[in-house]
């Protein structure tokens, strides 16, 4: 047996009643507290409390309300009385640890623990305490004897470690649900970018830790600062963070702190004047009076936070009209608690200091009425962490009720034990606590599921800043979460009170969102939130807000003016609806036409001299040729097809051919009936007739229409839709399939052309008046400028301009072909009839 003795008795304020079973409670009742300062001496000095906090007081009346009413009540553990052991931690680990072991161990001079850590302590539990860095440490010890605690106001997720707290309660939900609903609110208002004020304890550290995982790594948003708050008041610091929000661009501020910590920072930002911010508070500081005073409202108005959960306890304000100074027992600090409040509420003192009448200080009877008062004490319209309180007393009620209805050879211990009032142990008490399931008077149903969290849910409030200068804590919304449709935010938005122009919501976002059509690049060094949208480049889009990238468009598509969305490329061909292919189709029925003119003079005039003298026959197969050239010209307009494709070249190569092969056999003819009239010339004419020249037309015709057959078997030409020449547009070609073939084919048409004009220039001073040969000489001269000029200008010549550059060398080879050979016969058919006779022609005069 291990024997422990206490060096020196440490007074605690508290509030005690005896009872068959006693819980214990452990409250914030005073704000701060002084420590002297280390001394070797053997009477070490206690510390000093100081800065009473009625709500503190509050929530331990409601404790003593609650077992009160139990007892009261015939149903819920009948027979039991039950106690309680309150003190006050003065917001202090060192005092609220000390007070937990008090309740666990008794303060006697001397005590007794067993070997195996077993014994029936002087309480089965513990409400409390409010601090969650208190809570961390004092569940760690009260976890090695399973005593029960169930806390009101701790809420840092870290205690719902189940290994390192085993029997840690709580009726506030933990800081991760916290965390969550906050930023589930910073997305409902499309904040994104904000500052985090954190205190420098558990509560503070795991917050910044939820929010960094919930709010930054997750992408919901990002986090423009985080400031610690320390303790201690420390000017130049508190001056460094104030500046440091008033600098930055982030209109939002989470303060994730204790109203401890938060009050010397709001006395620095009204003494700089940081106004304009929206300001969100957690459960801790949300309902605190301190700060509702009208010097702080031009800078907290519209504050936004999360509230503990509302509650009604009726009753409760009787009670606490009932309340005594007297009422206790007179043991050593057994009523400090309601002394101390009594003294603060009456200004007045039981145990005055010397000169303290003399000064003009009252003496208290213990008689005053607290109804000829006000006092924040009485106000239970907005009862929050008491009902918190109160449902922790009641669980603990319910736990033990259900252990003590427990039928013996049936209960969850060993042997099929119960436990039992004479030898209940604490953690019996826990076994019954972790299955307890009531609902309150409220409505609420408590439970706590396998971590001790109870089942989570908080109001949403909001300061309205009325014109009388008052300040009214509004509810508007609500935050929980059920089994069956898990999450729910519930915001009424009207109710709202923003204090910023036109009474709307801030916009706090660190860079703007990027519309369609444009993406996020992000800024380097800086958070994923600041980043500068950048067009999307031509061909690609994004149609929706903050894309990260932008998307290419299909093939046949292209991007809008804007980047939003994809429209269909726009199609590019030589039409004939467009200026350009209007003419040359107009130039090409043109041509025609003229072919059908001087086809029909010639015919009209066949039996004329000149007619007659310039082989009839093969100058009607070369103005029908001719007037193939003109019409194969519009294969070359319109959109490509896979015969028209086919068919253009073909019929532009075998038209030209045909053309250029009675040209050919013209020019041969003409030489040979030169050389015929010179003495023995006459056996050159043989090969010459008409079926030789028929049939020399028709072979070289032939020839082109075989080279035009390969082509079209081997690698025919056909349409394609060509994106190269431009981004946004398709070109619609044909493309020949071949080069070797298309380059056959004119070449084949060029060696016939230059032949024709080798032989018209052998015969160009043949002694006739009227000399064909000159003007076949001249026409091929027209007609090979206009094709070598082609072939440059119609491979530099992109798209449509290709097909026109085409279009044109027919035409203008067709034309000058037309013009040069029959121009001067029609001249003098039409104009000099005297000149279309015999001898004229033959240059022996002009017959009259």
């Amino acid at each position: 047996v291990a024997s422990t003795t206490l060096q020196k008795p440490f007074h605690l304020n508290g509030m005690h009643k005896a009872g068959d079973v006693v819980l214990g409670g452990l409250f914030g009742i005073h704000l701060f507290a002084v420590f002297p300062d280390l001394s070797f001496t053997s009477e070490p000095q206690q510390p000093t409390c100081h800065g009473f906090d009625v709500l503190g007081f509050r929530q331990a009346q409601t404790m003593a309300f609650a077992i009160d009413e139990i007892n009261r009540n015939p149903i819920l553990l009948p027979n039991v009385t039950l106690g309680y052991n309150l003190y006050d931690n003065c917001i202090k680990l060192r005092i609220g640890f000390r007070a937990a072991l008090s309740l666990v161990s008794g303060q006697e001079e001397q005590f007794i623990l067993d070997e195996t850590c077993v014994g029936t302590p002087p309480v089965l539990g513990i409400v409390g305490d409010p601090s969650s860095t208190s809570s961390i440490a004092i569940s760690t010890v009260l976890g090695l004897y399973r005593v029960p605690m169930v806390s009101y106001f701790a809420t840092c997720s870290c205690l719902s470690d189940r290994q390192k707290f085993p029997s840690f309660f709580r009726t506030i939900p933990s800081d991760a649900f916290q965390v969550h609903a906050m930023i589930q609110i910073l997305n409902r208002f499309g904040w994104t970018w904000a500052g985090l004020l954190i205190s420098d304890d558990d509560y503070g550290l795991y917050a910044a830790r939820s929010f960094q995982s919930d709010f930054v790594h997750s992408g919901r948003g990002c986090l423009a600062y985080i400031e610690v708050l320390s303790w201690s008041y420390e000017e130049a610091e508190l001056s460094r963070i104030v500046d440091v929000m008033k600098k930055s661009t982030a209109r939002v501020v989470i303060a994730f702190a204790h109203e401890s910590y938060m009050i010397n920072l709001m006395e620095e930002v009204v003494r700089q004047n940081v106004t304009g911010l929206q300001w969100i508070a957690s459960e801790a500081w949300i309902a605190a009076t301190v700060f509702q005073t009208p010097h702080l409202m031009p800078y907290l108005g519209g504050i936004l936070g999360i509230a503990i959960r509302r509650g009604e306890i009726p009753g409760l304000r009787e009670f606490l009209l009932r309340i005594r100074p007297d009422q206790h027992h007179n043991n050593s600090n057994g009523n400090s608690m309601v002394k101390l409040f009594w003294e603060y509420t009456f200004q007045c003192s039981f145990t005055p200091p010397p000169g303290w009448v003399d000064a003009g200080g009252a003496l208290c009877t213990g008689q005053e009425d607290l109804k000829n008062v006000e006092t924040e004490v009485m106000d239970i319209s907005n009862l929050r962490p008491e009902y918190n309180v109160y449902k922790a007393v009641y669980a603990l009620a319910y736990a033990l009720d259900d252990m003590l209805k427990c039928e013996p050879g049936r209960g969850p211990f060993s042997g099929n034990s119960c436990g039992n009032l004479q030898r209940s142990e604490p953690w019996q008490l826990l076994y019954y606590l972790q299955k307890v399931n009531f609902t309150t008077p409220f409505g609420d149903q408590v439970s706590f599921d396998e971590n001790g969290d109870a089942l989570p849910i908080y109001d949403i409030m909001n300061w309205l800043w009325l014109p009388d200068g008052r300040i009214k804590l509004q509810n508007v919304g609500e935050i929980k979460r059920s089994a069956f449709n898990g999450e729910e935010l519930t915001i009424v938005e009207d109710k709202i009170f923003w204090n910023f122009e036109l009474n709307k919501p801030p916009r706090s976002v660190c860079s703007e969102n990027c519309p369609p059509g444009t993406r996020m690049a992000r800024k380097k060094g800086e958070p994923v939130c600041c980043f500068d949208c950048i067009p999307c480049s031509e061909g690609k889009i994004s149609n929706e807000t903050d894309s990260t990238e932008c998307i290419s468009c299909p093939e046949d598509f292209w991007s809008g003016p804007h980047r939003d969305r994809c429209v269909p490329k726009l199609t590019e061909f030589l039409s004939y609806h467009e200026p350009l292919g209007i003419c040359l189709t107009a130039t090409s029925l043109m041509g025609t036409s003229i072919c059908a003119v001087v086809l029909g003079i010639f015919i009209h005039h066949r039996s004329t001299p000149i007619v007659r003298a310039n082989n009839s026959e093969l100058s009607f197969q070369l103005l029908l040729s001719l007037k193939l050239c003109f019409l194969c010209s519009l294969l070359f307009i319109g959109r490509p097809r896979l015969w028209t494709c086919q068919l253009r070249h073909a019929a532009f190569g075998i038209s030209f051919v045909l053309a250029v092969s009675c040209i050919l056999v013209k020019t041969m003819v003409v030489l040979a009936v030169f050389k015929a009239s010179k003495p023995g010339g006459g056996a050159s004419l043989k090969w010459f007739g008409v079926l030789q020249q028929r049939g020399t037309v028709i072979v070289l015709t032939s020839i082109q229409a075989a080279i035009c057959t390969a082509w079209l078997v081997s690698a025919s030409p056909a349409p394609h839709k060509n994106t190269q020449y431009y981004n946004d547009k398709i070109v619609y070609e044909c493309v020949v399939g071949s080069t070797v073939g298309f380059a056959v084919l004119l070449g084949y048409i060029g060696l016939l052309a230059i032949l024709s004009f080798l032989i018209a220039f052998i015969a160009r001073n043949l002694p006739d008046s009227f000399n064909e040969a000159k003007l076949i000489t001249f026409s091929m001269l027209i007609f090979c400028a206009v094709w070598v000029a082609f072939v440059p200008a119609y491979i530099s010549s992109p798209g449509k301009y290709a097909d026109a550059v085409e279009v044109f060398a027919i035409l203008a080879s067709s034309f000058g072909l037309l013009l040069a050979l029959f121009g001067p016969k029609c001249y003098i058919i039409l104009l000099r009839p005297e000149r279309n006779t015999k001898k004229a022609i033959m240059g022996r005069g002009i017959e009259s």
